[in-house]
């Protein structure tokens, strides 16, 4: 039940409206730490085919080596492919309120702008 204006005007502040910002901030950062726990640490287990492999089981198929690549690093195959690569993410929020929403943000590794295309609170729903 809202408080009538007459109480409301009498009321003093306890603390300061940076203090509160301060709070929700703090309570962010705990409710999305919960939230990003891995449930499950460590490498997943391999796959049983791939431990029986040996060395040299391609050449006695009859596949070749690959060919020797040349020494392209990380950096330099980004800015060959940057016109052609975007990165696409969710960014996860919480609003004053309480309420979690979601922005899809796409990257463009060419220009390096970031465009929101939209929020919503239910990434999921049809």
């Amino acid at each position: 039940m809202p408080l009538p204006r007459d109480v409301l005007r009498r009321l003093r502040l306890l603390v300061r409206p940076d203090t509160v910002v301060r709070w929700h901030r703090d309570l962010v950062k705990r409710r999305h730490a919960r939230a990003c726990v891995p449930k499950r640490r460590g490498r997943p287990p391999t796959v049983r085919p791939c431990l029986l492999l040996s060395p040299g089981i391609l050449k006695q198929g009859g596949i070749d080596p690959a060919p020797e690549r040349s020494s392209t690093t990380w950096a330099d195959f980004l800015s060959s492919q940057a016109e052609a690569l975007l990165a696409c993410d969710f960014i996860e929020t919480v609003t004053l309120d309480g309420r979690r929403q979601y922005i899809l943000t796409v990257i463009d590794h060419a220009t390096r702008r970031v465009r929101l295309l939209g929020t919503t609170a239910h990434p999921t729903a049809n």
